[in-house]
């Protein structure tokens, strides 16, 4: 058997569930994910996606923690009308927004 360790981490209970229900459909586990993850981290020696602050350098960095329950769902609620009407962005177009 692999030599295992254990990690902990302190998460926000609804972004847990939420997470957990895709993963639960995707047939993966929370473990799983959390090991896909780090294995990324490893291969890319570094975050498996980009990390950065805003082209315009007056505006603040849009944080989860940072937002209220409102803002949270009308960010996640353009995400799904946008996934209803079938249209999606390329990373350039989205970078276009910021």
């Amino acid at each position: 058997m692999a030599n295992t360790n254990v990690v902990y981490a302190r998460i926000d209970t609804t972004l847990k569930e939420n997470a957990e229900n895709i993963l639960n459909r995707l047939g993966i586990t929370p473990s799983s994910a959390i090991q896909m993850l780090y294995s990324q981290i490893v291969l890319q020696k570094g975050m498996p996606f980009e990390l950065r602050l805003p082209a315009n350098k007056q505006e603040k960095p849009l944080a989860l923690g940072n937002l209220t329950q409102a803002e949270l769902d009308a960010e996640l609620q353009k995400g799904i009308d946008s996934l209803s009407t079938g249209k999606s962005y390329s990373a350039d177009e989205v970078d276009q927004f910021s």
